[in-house]
């Protein structure tokens, strides 16, 4: 059984969140995810036990190429050697897929030493590499991704197809197997109420909008993750591209709205923020969905210089730390929803007050 390093499943503030990146007043963090598949070997989903066992051996044997250690140091992690609550901590913190937490056979997560790279073994694909870069680094992120997937095609050989491109499980992946994302703070444009016209205008350049967690979630404390849609008849740099461009405009409307919030409202907007403070500071019962919007609240007061001494890195932090497979972690138990309430509140209280006087 593999020892995992308590820093992945402990830690809530990532290395990799740490770094500041440009725009991060509104763009928390940038994501690029390749999809990859051995030739000669069935998907996953139709794998037997022995074939995703050949195809696990594959793919951690390529961890002792030179040019992989150049990049940084892995470890390897078999599920199969993690709990439930180990699972669900890594699926907050974006490092693996609820899909390979729940239904993977001989799954596994490669993680670099400051988990800015993430290759999920035996997910929907045999090979997802995702790379995470603080704020607005789009590009940075597609460069680092693309140098691991080169390390991997060096060893392997991908299923390619010459007109379709890279094959996947999925049709939507099929050709450059590539998904970049951006997540993006925006209650400018939610409490200006321009968010639907913003986000209506997205979709029609081709790119997606989710919640935190990808397909199907809930955009929870004004958090959206805006993705590219077309995989197949544009290269990686095409895509790339346009994701920025659209994100940039999308960074110049918010910043007009909190502008605009504070020139008309400011009143109002220095009552929710400090409300909001006050609220994370002393509440004893606290749901998810609550604080996920206080921190929002919170965030946009420090962005607007409302709030002063108040790391936005605890708020980082927080958003990790206050999901429930986090809290149940560091409880070191199973606890109900009203217990994790009250633990979510205790951790927030006790994390401002560490905050505002350090």
């Amino acid at each position: 059984m593999t020892m995992i390093p308590k820093r992945f499943t402990e830690q809530a503030l990532t290395e990799w969140m740490k770094g500041e990146g440009p725009e991060s007043d509104i763009v928390i963090s940038s994501r690029v995810r390749i999809a990859r598949n051995l030739r000669d070997y069935p998907y996953p989903m139709l794998a037997t036990n022995q074939q995703s066992r050949e195809v696990l051996d594959k793919l951690s044997a390529v961890m002792q190429h030179e040019d992989l250690k150049e990049i940084s140091h892995f470890t390897l992690i078999p599920l199969a050697d993690m709990n439930e609550l180990q699972k669900m901590v890594l699926v907050e913190k974006h490092l693996i897929s609820p899909n390979l937490a729940n239904e993977s056979r001989n799954g596994a997560v490669i993680l670099s030493d400051n988990e800015s790279v993430s290759i999920m073994v035996n997910e929907e694909d045999h090979l997802r590499i995702q790379c995470l870069y603080p704020g607005f680094q789009i590009k940075e992120a597609w460069d680092l991704a693309n140098q691991v997937d080169d390390v991997f095609e060096k060893k392997l050989e991908y299923g390619f197809d010459e007109r379709r491109g890279y094959l996947t499980s999925c049709p939507t992946n099929v050709g450059t197997g590539i998904r970049a994302s951006v997540m993006m703070h925006l209650p400018g444009l939610v409490l200006s109420q321009q968010i639907s016209r913003i986000l209506t205008a997205v979709t029609q350049v081709g790119l997606a909008v989710r919640g935190i967690y990808g397909e199907g979630s809930e955009a929870l404390g004004n958090l959206f993750q805006i993705s590219n849609q077309i995989t197949l008849g544009q290269s990686e740099e095409e895509i790339i591209d346009n994701l920025y461009g659209v994100a940039k405009q999308i960074i110049e409307h918010e910043r007009a709205a909190r502008q605009k919030l504070v020139q008309e409202w400011k009143m109002r907007i220095v009552d929710r923020v400090n409300r909001s403070l006050g609220i994370l500071s002393h509440a004893a019962i606290m749901d998810s969905k609550e604080a996920a919007q206080r921190l929002s609240d919170v965030r946009l007061g420090i962005d607007l210089n409302i709030i002063r001494g108040v790391s936005p890195y605890v708020l980082n932090e927080l958003m990790v730390m206050t999901q429930p497979g986090f809290l149940q972690q560091i409880a070191g138990e199973k606890l109900s929803p009203d217990e994790r309430d009250i633990r979510r509140a205790q951790l927030i209280r006790e994390r401002f007050a560490a905050s505002q006087h350090a």
